[in-house]
C-alpha cells in the first residue's frame, strides 16, 4: 500500500472516513476488553492496517474484517456483535468522534439503549420531539472499579452496580467436581487388568510382555442449591438467584436448584432458560411466598423426604443459602440438617451475614444448624463467589 494512500486513510480531515479512525478503534478495543473479549495492542494496530483494503462504505465488510481479527473464541462472537452494533451507532463525544456516515449508514435520531444480553429493544422508535431519554450503558466497569466492586456487599449495591455484578458473574470459574466410580477402566492405575493381560499375550505365544491396568471411572458431582427468598433475605435474593443461573448454564456439574421461604419449590427447570430474565420471571410467577417468614426446618424436612434419595444417591455438595433467621422449631431444623448432612458428600451453609465483621450466630436458627454443616462460608460479595468456586473445586475426587 504507497504512504499517500496510508496517510490519507488516517487523516482526521478525509471526508470519506469521518476521520479519527485509529481513535475510535482504540477506544472500541477498550469495549471489547470491558466485555471479557482478549484484544491485545497489536491487534488494533493490525485492524487498522487490514482497513486499508476494506471499503469503509460496507459495514459488513468492516464488521467481518474486525471480527476475524479480534475474536479468537467463538463463545466471544455474539457479545462481539452487540459490541460492534452499539458502538458505532452511538453519537456521543465520550465515546467517538467517527461520522457514521462513513460506514455506509445514516445514524438514526432515536437514542438506542445499552441491553442486557439476549434482549432486543421492543419499544417504538422515539422522535426528535419526544422527550430525552437516559441511556443505559451495558458496559463492565475498569479494572480498578471492578477491584472495588468484588469486594462491596450485595445489599450496599446501587442498580448499576447490581447490573455490573451480574455481569461479573458470568466470568466466575465453576469447573467440573468429579467423583471416583466403582467402575473401572484402563489406564496406569494399581489395579490389574487380567482381560486385557491374557488378550495382549496371545499376540506373544502366551508371554505378557506388557501388565495392562485399570483405574476407577470419574463422574461429576451433583451439585444441590437450596436458597432462602424470605423477607431478610430479600437485598441478596435476586443476585444469589442469578448466581445459581450461572451455575445451572455454565456447563459443569449437574445443578438441582430449590428456593424456599415457608415452603419448598424446585425451579431447576425455569433456571434452565437461556435468557436469565426470562429464566427469573418464570421463578417469580412459579413461587408464591416471596419475601414471607423463614421456616428451614420444614423447608430440608420436604426436602429429605421428596428428593434426597433421588438426588443424593451418589456422593452430592449441598449448598444451603440462607442468614440462618428461622421462624420454626429449633429441634425439627436440628434433626433435618442432621440427617441431609449424613445423606450428602458435603453440606456448606452460605451466610450473606458472615462477611460483616461484628456479625455472630447467635439465633436460634443459626445455633440449630452449625453443628450440622461441613463448611461455614460468607456468599456477600463477588470475592465470596470467586473463594466458594476454589473451595467446591478442591473437593474434587475426595
Amino acid at each position: 500500500m504507497p504512504k499517500e494512500r496510508q496517510s490519507q486513510f488516517l487523516d482526521p480531515q478525509a471526508p470519506y472516513r469521518g476521520g479519527h479512525l485509529l481513535h475510535n478503534l482504540t477506544l472500541f478495543s477498550r469495549t471489547c476488553r470491558a466485555l471479557g473479549i482478549e484484544v491485545s495492542p497489536e491487534t488494533v494496530q493490525e485492524a487498522a492496517q487490514a482497513l486499508q483494503y476494506v471499503h469503509l462504505g460496507r459495514k459488513e465488510d468492516v464488521f467481518n474484517t474486525l471480527q476475524a481479527l479480534m475474536i479468537s473464541r467463538r463463545r466471544h462472537r455474539p457479545l462481539f456483535r452487540k459490541a460492534f452494533r452499539y458502538f458505532w451507532r452511538a453519537h456521543d463525544q465520550r465515546w467517538t468522534r467517527l461520522d457514521l456516515r462513513s460506514l455506509g449508514e445514516e445514524r438514526p435520531e432515536k437514542r438506542l439503549q445499552m441491553l442486557p444480553a439476549g434482549e432486543e429493544p421492543d419499544q417504538p422508535d422515539e422522535t426528535p420531539e419526544s422527550p430525552r431519554q437516559e441511556q443505559h450503558l451495558a458496559l463492565l466497569p475498569l479494572p480498578s472499579e471492578q477491584e472495588v466492586l468484588r469486594r462491596k456487599d450485595f445489599a450496599e449495591m446501587s442498580g448499576e452496580e447490581l447490573e455490573m455484578a451480574r455481569r461479573l458473574l458470568g466470568g466466575l470459574d465453576f469447573k467440573r467436581f468429579l467423583r471416583r466410580t466403582r467402575r473401572l477402566r484402563p489406564g496406569r492405575g494399581r489395579r490389574l487388568d487380567v482381560r486385557r493381560l491374557l488378550r495382549q499375550s496371545l499376540r506373544y505365544l502366551g508371554e505378557p510382555l506388557q501388565i495392562p491396568t485399570r483405574l476407577p471411572k470419574l463422574k461429576p458431582r451433583r451439585l444441590v442449591l437450596l436458597c432462602d427468598i424470605s423477607g431478610s433475605m430479600e437485598s441478596y435474593t435476586r443476585l444469589l438467584l442469578h448466581f445459581m443461573h450461572v451455575l445451572q448454564s455454565a456447563g459443569g456439574p449437574p445443578v438441582e436448584s430449590f428456593v424456599f421461604a415457608t415452603r419448598l419449590s424446585r425451579i431447576t427447570l425455569s433456571l434452565r432458560r437461556k435468557s436469565v430474565d426470562r429464566a427469573l420471571r418464570e421463578v417469580g410467577h412459579q413461587v408464591r411466598d416471596w419475601g414471607g417468614g423463614t421456616r428451614i426446618g420444614e423447608a430440608l424436612r420436604t426436602f429429605n423426604f421428596a428428593f434426597s434419595r433421588r438426588l443424593l444417591g451418589q456422593g452430592a455438595v449441598v449448598l444451603l443459602i440462607s442468614d440462618g433467621w428461622d421462624r420454626g422449631r429449633p429441634e425439627v431444623l436440628s434433626r433435618e440438617a442432621d440427617r441431609l448432612a449424613r445423606s450428602c458428600h458435603r453440606f456448606i451453609w452460605l451466610n450473606p451475614l458472615l462477611g460483616r465483621p461484628q456479625y455472630q450466630p447467635l439465633t436460634r436458627g443459626a445455633q440449630a444448624l452449625l453443628p450440622h454443616v461441613h463448611d461455614f462460608l460468607p456468599v456477600h460479595n463477588l470475592d465470596s463467589l470467586q473463594k466458594l468456586a476454589q473451595t467446591l473445586s478442591r473437593l474434587s475426587l475426595r
